[in-house]
């Protein structure tokens, strides 16, 4: 431990007033807390059995446990650019697993929000970078439903509604993975569910996309597994 003392020491960092006040905020935070409950931290060490996992966009503005009133440890998180399910992404199907098959959520939510920079990215063409690769996904959403999106002439209207459709997609995409109808095989119980919130109102909006079992899904999606 002396080499990180010595390294310390010669750390000349001078913190900027925006990173101490995240520090000085955490120390009120933890002394509000204890003030209201002092076994709050000893409790919440003790395990997480959250009810619910979400899906939602990287998006600072969209704070999951806030948007729905929830306390700490309700609540298992996995963000990216615009909430996307991914099938190749082992980020996101290790926290699917996780929430499903360990901690037995009874719910995933995944949640887009209107005004999305990801999904006004993927209308575009200008290359932004390595995310390119990632818009991608965003981009064969929007061919999958070019006809409808093509036909609204309002850009603001069509923007949204392909905020809409690209959270639907998520929803049948996670109802497609082989973790979640294995968990339906084996009676567990679970639903799916697609919001969009709203950044200039803090409602959310139901799609009314909700799944709790593979028959909705195209017969080429429902997998057979074996005995």
């Amino acid at each position: 431990m002396q080499w990180i003392a010595g390294l310390a020491s010669k750390n000349k960092y001078k913190m900027d007033d925006f990173y101490k006040k995240i520090l000085d905020n955490n120390k009120k935070w933890v002394e509000s807390t204890l003030s209201r409950d002092p076994n709050y931290f000893k409790n919440l060490a003790q395990g997480q059995t959250p009810p619910l996992l979400w899906i939602g966009c990287s998006d600072s503005r969209v704070p999951a446990n806030e948007i729905i009133g929830a306390k700490s440890g309700e609540v298992f998180v996995h963000r990216n650019i615009a909430n996307m399910v991914v099938h190749s992404d082992m980020n996101m199907l290790s926290v699917l697993d996780y929430a499903v098959n360990v901690l037995k959520v009874k719910h995933v939510i995944v949640c887009g929000h209107y005004g999305c920079g990801g999904i006004l990215a993927a209308m575009k063409n200008e290359s932004i970078g390595i995310i390119d690769n990632w818009i991608r996904h965003i981009k064969d959403i929007y061919r999958l439903h070019k006809k409808g999106l093509d036909s609204i002439e309002n850009e603001t209207e069509r923007f949204n509604k392909f905020v809409e459709f690209n959270v639907i997609e998520q929803v049948f995409d996670l109802a497609k993975t082989s973790i979640v109808q294995s968990a339906w095989r084996n009676g567990q119980e679970l639903s799916l569910h697609g919001w969009v919130y709203g950044l200039n109102s803090g409602f959310v909006t139901d799609l009314n996309v909700n799944f709790s079992s593979d028959e909705d899904l195209d017969e080429v999606y429902q997998l057979k597994f074996s005995e």
